[in-house]
């Protein structure tokens, strides 16, 4: 009997460092310290580009805190619906209330993450609870119209010289032109002495 009560204790103590390890490693993937203060801001935008909770934020490019969470609400303000990001920033780190918030994206294809530009130097610092107001981010929608835009011009200037128009299209499909200007050359070649001649006036 007592060997069994001794076999249960140890798998129950085996157990217990188990969890107490797992929970040490979950902690230490998800970036939180427990023993770390800090406080939260608000910041406002018309477009959130499909960030989500625990997203970093960065301050001139440091971690400085993460995104907690973010929901829709009702700007009374600009009457108008808008996303309203929650972050919690580190206790030491100091924002400049005229800051430029934004959304950005590690790599093309990377995580999102909360964007924060330095304000000017000697500026209030943001306080707790306080609001900013985010610069959207431009959508994977308006850079795929601007670039479907921007190929329709190319193929417009190709076609038109193509065809012959301007002074390219010219210069590359007039026989007449390529002809004079082989012509030049070559008298070039033979007389470059010509280059340094002046007109008479």
């Amino acid at each position: 009997m007592d060997d069994t009560k001794t076999f249960e204790l140890k798998v129950g103590v085996f157990i217990l460092i188990g969890i107490a390890i797992l929970f040490i490693i979950v902690f230490s993937i998800g970036d939180i310290n427990l023993s770390k203060t800090g406080y939260r801001i608000k910041v406002l935008f018309n477009f959130a580009s499909g960030i989500g909770p625990s997203a970093p934020v960065r301050l001139a490019g440091v971690g400085v805190g993460q995104v907690q969470g973010i929901h829709v609400i009702h700007d009374p303000k600009d009457n108008k619906t808008k996303a309203e990001l929650t972050a919690w920033i580190n206790d030491d780190i100091k924002i400049e209330n005229d800051a430029v918030v934004t959304i950005n994206t590690l790599g093309l294809l990377g995580e999102k993450y909360l964007e924060i530009l330095p304000g000017t130097a000697g500026a209030a610092s943001v306080k707790p609870n306080d609001t900013l107001v985010g610069k959207d981010p431009v959508s994977m929608e308006k850079v795929t119209e601007d670039l479907a835009a921007l190929s329709g011009s190319v193929r417009t200037i190709v076609d038109k010289i193509k065809s012959g128009e301007g002074t390219i299209g010219k210069l590359l499909n007039d026989d007449a032109i390529y002809n004079n200007l082989e012509g030049f050359t070559a008298d070039i070649k033979k007389h470059p002495w010509k280059l340094l001649n002046k007109p008479r006036e």
